[in-house]
């Protein structure tokens, strides 16, 4: 039965293979539909804008509270591909560069080292977001060996790098 006949709703279980989209995030950063490559810009951005997690961990492309689909998403979903150091009055300010085309601020505070030794962070207050090797290499100049192991000198603070 495909509806609940005294809802008018799906049933669950066809509800749950409705919401499989075949669409996969891949460790690069990069968007796939069943084995093909997702070419188009503008359908990425909506992809990437419509990217949320459930409280299960689960990654979904989300419409709005009720309509939601999953999708699969090999590592962070998101890869600083650059950042700018800004000197400023209390010291260097990083800004992020994401795959997505959009930026922000490094939260900085959230800097750590993946199990692979790949750098991350939190970006869009509920991602991580891998750093890309030019993106790591430039963010390096900043980065000190403390007792503790390693820390990021940034807005005047230092930052111990999480797993170091």
């Amino acid at each position: 039965m495909a509806k609940d006949p005294s809802t008018g709703e799906l049933a669950p279980a066809l509800l749950e293979q409705f919401r499989q989209t075949g669409l996969r995030l891949d460790r690069r950063g990069r968007w796939w539909h069943e084995g093909e490559p997702v070419e188009h810009e503008r359908l990425k951005q909506a992809l990437f804008s419509w990217l949320d997690r459930l409280e299960d961990g689960r990654y979904v492309l989300r419409l709005d509270q009720e309509r939601f689909a999953y999708v699969e998403v090999e590592a962070e979903p998101f890869i600083v591909r650059a950042v700018d150091l800004e000197a400023g009055p209390q010291g260097v300010r990083v800004h992020l560069h994401l795959n997505d085309g959009g930026g922000e601020e490094l939260a900085y505070g959230t800097l750590a080292v993946a199990p692979d030794n790949a750098l991350t962070c939190e970006v869009r207050g509920r991602f991580r977001a891998r750093f890309s090797s030019g993106a790591t290499t430039a963010l390096g100049e900043l980065i000190e060996e403390t007792a503790e192991g390693f820390s990021l000198r940034a807005v005047g603070l230092l930052w111990p790098v999480d797993g170091s």
